[in-house]
């Protein structure tokens, strides 16, 4: 309390205080672009045949804004530009998309545990998607039955949470929570009766290479639509209104005085999310873990406020997705194993630490 009464005391000290914490932001920004760049570039030029980063620099370039004499054979450029590239960027919207939504429901549920499967949007997309690849749900979409498939099972998913929690005309967020982890289990079940009922080995194994995520289905034609629900939709609508989500954060008491209506912000976010969620994982599958570690590295790097701390977490769960994929793909290679056992070995530890901190600092 004392501390408080002298930074409100002196202007001049809150005004450095602000300022340093804008440099600061600024200044993990400025590394974690320029980390995410140079981990794009290592990630693309990996694989069975290796590419090295400058080569992959020229490609791109050349195939950008065409410029830059031709030094590779076809294969390489083929290699690059169709099977590599696609995946890295997919990787790069998918870990960033899960950071911001994970940032989003602890702020909306008030609980460090969320994370962006919280609530039962991933397990309806999997009740889909198992519906797609043993039964042939949603065949008339063509290439596009599996994710088409996957992202309607969110949307249902989410439509059922939301009609559920809502209750006398608000969704608080308790009963957001209990209506989330219900309507999961439930899905969960679906999913599993699905596997039993189809008598089908392979398809089985398919369907928990799926759970489990992977990139394995980028292409540049679903690209812009995920970028333009995670950037255009998901990331610059919850920098706008990081102020809210702070106000949320504390409490709807809170949120009421500073003039924000809880129930519908929260509404809008359920809505926002839902979307949001339903196309990553109807694009990669049910990847865990980066949704829920990396809020709170991005907190601990910037600050709670999350007008800075929602752009971090993008870039960080950028970074994080796209260096598990890299794994994934190596690790037992020719063979890929599912990018979700990645990110659960990189969250664990994380994770543990957090828990250690949290027991230090605060004594539970």
């Amino acid at each position: 309390m004392l501390v408080v009464t002298a930074l409100s005391a002196d202007p001049q000290q809150d005004v450095l205080g602000i300022g340093a914490q804008r440099r600061r932001t600024t200044l993990w920004l400025l590394a974690l672009i320029a980390g995410l760049l140079g981990t794009g570039l290592v990630a693309v030029g990996t694989g069975a045949i290796a590419i090295s980063p400058a080569t992959v620099a020229r490609i791109i370039a050349h195939q950008l804004l065409g410029i830059g004499e031709v030094a590779w054979t076809p294969p390489q450029e083929a290699i690059v530009w169709q099977v590599r590239l696609p995946r890295v960027l997919l990787g790069m919207l998918v870990g960033a998309g899960l950071a911001v939504c994970g940032v989003a429901l602890q702020a909306m549920v008030r609980n460090l545990l969320a994370d962006p499967y919280l609530l039962g949007i991933n397990s309806g997309a999997s009740s889909g998607a198992a519906a797609a690849i043993l039964f042939g749900a949603g065949a008339g979409f063509g290439q596009y039955a599996l994710s088409t498939s996957a992202f309607l099972g969110a949307l249902a998913a989410s439509l059922l949470v939301f009609l559920i929690a809502r209750s006398g005309g608000r969704v608080t967020s308790t009963r957001l929570l209990l209506a989330g982890v219900a309507v999961g289990y439930a899905l969960s079940a679906a999913t599993s009766f699905l596997i039993f009922a189809s008598n089908s080995a392979e398809g089985a194994r398919s369907v928990m290479f799926w759970l489990l995520g992977s990139l394995g289905l980028a292409r540049w034609d679903a690209l812009l639509a995920v970028a333009a629900i995670v950037i255009g939709g998901t990331v610059a609508y919850l920098t706008v209104t990081g102020r809210r989500l702070d106000a949320l954060a504390v409490g709807d008491e809170t949120a009421h005085t500073l003039g924000v209506s809880p129930d519908r912000f929260r509404l809008w976010l359920l809505v926002v999310v839902s979307l949001c969620i339903g196309v990553l994982v109807s694009a990669s599958g049910s990847i865990g873990f980066v949704g829920l570690v990396v809020p709170h590295l991005a907190r601990r790097a910037v600050g709670s406020p999350h007008v800075r701390v929602v752009p971090v977490a993008a870039l960080l769960g950028a970074i994080l997705l796209v260096l598990a994929d890299l794994i994934a793909r190596v690790l037992l290679a020719p063979q890929e194993i599912p990018i979700g056992i990645v990110t659960a070995l990189i969250g664990t530890p994380f994770l543990l630490v957090l828990i250690r901190r949290l027991h230090v600092t605060k004594g539970i």
